[in-house]
């Protein structure tokens, strides 16, 4: 079985963030985001992985490779024609997948959790379909299946004004060799897309047997700011489930409390505290500053005199604001500065489209 990871689209919602980086490469637990897709399929058993990106991207390639560095091969393909909904998103690899079983993996989608047990339903039940649901509190913006009074799933509906479960769909998918001739069947929605939720109700009309388990955990759609935030929040649960140092130089008067790890060549002053789950990149300097539970800092940071809590901050920042920053994401190279450093006194902004600022 192949495996199909997105990587492409445009986050709007997370802009201006996303006007320089990919979604997929955000960092969350200081691991790039589509990273913790590819090792839930790795260890679901799968090594042979199609990434698709948005035409003449080169930052995906560039930061993962080949794929070796998590024992899979990886190999990349153009979407072209612009967005045209989920459903399309397999064309660009059509060549590679039409009549084979595949994982189709949205990797903006955060769980906690394996996926082992989708992979292992799907064989052992000889499915020709297998989808993976979640109960949330606004299913209208999902798919959302719909079953009749015995309990049957019958249809999937895409984004209903009225739901008829408290389901959604989340992004985790196996199809057999079936899928391109439903796509092929398809028309697009009012929405001018291909929509997956046609995709499974095709599946479901054709009489298939198609699959369904529930996400007892915790799922996550990563479209909006707050989103990553709580998704970096339940992954540092996760992942620091005891403290590493790492060969980083700590003072002795550094006060480290809970589940946190620092990566190597990151040097601690005096007079800070560190309360977990935090995790710190490497050769981050931190100096008379507290770093609070639910933060992620990245590589080549420098915090000084700041109150650090429930926040992402992303590579080569220099953070010396003298005051409390909470729920925040700051991306690559930002600066922030004590407004009392320059004259005049107040604020200075210097703020890109799209941005949110509270002062």
């Amino acid at each position: 079985m192949k495996a199909l990871l997105t990587g492409g689209g445009r986050a709007t919602r997370l802009r201006p963030i996303t006007e320089t980086i990919n979604k997929h490469l955000i960092p969350l637990a200081n691991k790039f985001m589509i990273v913790h897709a590819i090792e839930k399929v790795k260890r679901a058993g799968i090594t042979d992985i199609i990434i698709n990106t948005n035409p003449g991207e080169t930052s995906l390639p560039e930061y993962l490779g080949d794929g070796s560095t998590w024992g899979v091969q990886i190999t990349y393909r153009e979407q072209q024609g612009g967005p045209q909904g989920v459903a399309h998103i397999p064309t660009c690899a059509r060549d590679l997948l039409e009549g084979e079983p595949f994982l189709f993996y949205l990797s903006d989608n955060i769980i906690l959790g394996e996926i082992n047990r989708f992979v292992d339903d799907y064989k052992n039940n000889e499915r020709n379909a297998m989808l993976a649901f979640s109960r949330v509190k606004d299913p209208q913006r999902f798919g959302v299946p719909e079953f009749n009074a015995d309990g049957k799933l019958v249809r999937v509906v895409e984004k209903p004004e009225v739901p008829a479960s408290d389901f959604a769909v989340t992004g985790i998918y196996i199809y057999d060799g079936n899928y391109f001739k439903a796509f092929d069947s398809l028309q697009k929605s009012s929405r001018g897309e291909y929509e997956i939720s046609d995709v499974h109700t095709w599946y479901l009309e054709q009489g298939h047997n198609v699959g369904w388990d529930e996400i007892t955990g915790w799922w996550k759609d990563t479209g909006k700011a707050e989103d990553l935030l709580e998704g970096n929040q339940l992954l540092l649960n996760e992942v620091t489930s005891h403290e590493v140092f790492n060969h980083a130089t700590i003072g002795e008067r550094v006060q480290i409390q809970g589940r946190v790890q620092i990566g190597k060549g990151t040097q601690i002053g005096d007079n800070v505290l560190i309360r977990g789950p935090v995790t710190i990149g490497e050769n981050v300097v931190l100096r008379d500053s507290y770093i609070g539970p639910y933060t992620s800092i990245g590589d080549n940071v420098q915090i000084y005199n700041t109150e650090l809590e429930n926040s992402i901050i992303l590579d080569h920042a220099h953070i010396t604001s003298g005051v409390r920053i909470v729920d925040s994401l700051i991306g690559k190279n930002v600066v922030i500065s004590a407004s009392h450093d320059t004259l005049p006194n107040g604020h200075k902004l210097i703020v890109g489209d799209n941005s949110m600022v509270e002062l």
